[in-house]
Order: C-alpha cells, then structure tokens, then sequence
C-alpha cells in the first residue's frame, strides 16, 4: 500500500487532530483501520478486509458505524466465508456492537486487548538481550514473514499468501539477527497520519526472555524518533503488556475481539 494509499485511507475512516486524549485515541484506531484494511486483497469493501491468509487476524470487520449491526454481521458472513475471522470492537464502533454480537451467535475471543501509546523520544531505560543481536532492516520480506508467521501461529500453507500481501505494505520491517545470521526477532512499522504503529514484534521461541522483544521495540521507536515521528502506538497481546508498560507505554483505550 503506497502513502498516497494510506493516507486516503485515514481520511475515509477518520481523524481527530491531536492535543486531547479523545483526539489521540481516534487518531490511533483511524491509523490502526488504515493498516488493517491494508491487508485486503481488492477494492475496497468498506470496513471490512479479506487477506486470504488463513489467520483469524488477517480478515475481519474493524467496526461498525451508522448500519444495522444484524446486516453487516450477515454482509460479512458472506463475504468472508471459509476463511477464519474476528470482529474488532472498540471505541471507534456503535454502542451496544459487542452485545449484539454475542446475540447473534459471535463468540469472544479477548474480552480485553489493550491499545497502549508511548512517546518515542521517552523510551523508559530496559535491559538489552543477553546475546549481541544485530538489528537492521529486512531486505526479504519471505524471510520475515517466515519468521513473524511462526511466532503469530500462521499455518506454513498460509505464508505465501502473506507474504504477497506484505510486499504491498509501505512499511519499514526490522529483523534482529544472531551471530550465526539467524532470525531471532522482528518488528513492523506502520507510518500513518503523524504516528508510528508497531506490528508483529516478536521472537522466535527458542530465543524468548533474553529481552529481544524489547531491543526490536527500541529500535523501532529509536527509528520514529530520528524521522520526528513523536507518538508510537500498538495493540498489546496478554504476554507483551508487562514489557510494553516496562518501556514507557499506556493504555488509551482496549479492543474487545470477536470470532463470527
């Protein structure tokens, strides 16, 4: 998706200039719907996007707004049909859209993922791994993918499929690497409307709790920082927040997620 791309699509589904906290967190989630409808492999469908890849992230509704919440559960039902899926549900949809969709037979997945911020010129002081890694930019994007889809859960069968859809990404990918060369962690950023979003910042599982994960998000915001990017955002799993809180983030806001 090419700036030009991203930048229309944060003017379709919204902004709020900055300088409140209600305006942050629309600026956020607008960022974050402009990076999520990225992945859908055609024109677009409104709020919804179908990557192809068979993980449930990868395809979804990222709100409802101003429709009938039984209709576009329907609309989407049918659209993205055989592929897994989730319904995002945050401050930027309709009120009452979780309840409606537990009565319509949708099941929650996380009942809270919290939506954390952090200034990238005030990244709290943490320890580094326990190994040198060396972090620098991908140049593979089937390398990274490889390495971020492992840590994700996304099937072998769907990596491919990813990695396509990744190539029309205007992002910057970092990968940490070992001595030996081998991929150890990596990070994606997501540059949209005066923000920087972090995306699939993991580390492979044989490497966990060396403080990988961390030196991939220093990096990033250190890279944020030296563009004048002053804001880093990112939607935090269960096993990430303790690190993310370490590193200077809050919580602005939290998505409620949904299987249909």
């Amino acid at each position: 998706m090419s700036i030009r791309q991203q930048a229309n699509l944060v003017e379709a589904y919204g902004t709020i200039a900055a300088g409140t906290h209600h305006g942050t967190v629309a600026r956020v989630f607008a960022a974050n719907r402009a990076y999520l409808l990225g992945w859908h492999d055609g024109p677009a469908e409104g709020d919804l996007y179908r990557s192809g890849v068979p993980h449930p992230p990868l395809n979804g509704v990222v709100r409802v707004q101003g429709q009938p919440l039984s209709q576009a559960y329907a609309a989407a039902r049918e659209r993205l049909a055989g592929l897994p899926r989730v319904w995002w549900v945050g401050p930027d949809s309709d009120p009452g859209t979780a309840d409606g969709l537990l009565e319509l037979g949708a099941l929650p997945l996380f009942d809270r993922m919290p939506v954390m911020v952090a200034k990238t010129s005030t990244v709290a002081d943490a320890d580094g791994p326990d190994e040198s890694i060396n972090i620098e930019e991908a140049t593979d994007v089937a390398e990274f993918v490889s390495a971020y889809a492992r840590v994700s859960g996304i099937p072998e069968a769907g990596v491919p499929t990813a990695v396509e859809r990744e190539k029309s990404f205007d992002v910057l990918r970092l990968v940490g690497r070992l001595a030996d060369g081998r991929v150890a962690g990596t990070a994606e950023a997501f540059y949209c409307d005066g923000l920087v979003l972090l995306y699939f910042i993991g580390t492979q599982p044989e490497h966990r709790r060396r403080g990988i994960g961390t030196a991939m998000t220093r990096a990033v915001l250190r890279q944020a920082a030296a563009r004048g990017v002053e804001t880093a955002a990112l939607t935090s799993s269960a096993m990430g927040e303790p690190v993310y809180r370490r590193l200077g983030f809050r919580e602005i806001a939290d998505y409620r997620v949904f299987a249909f």
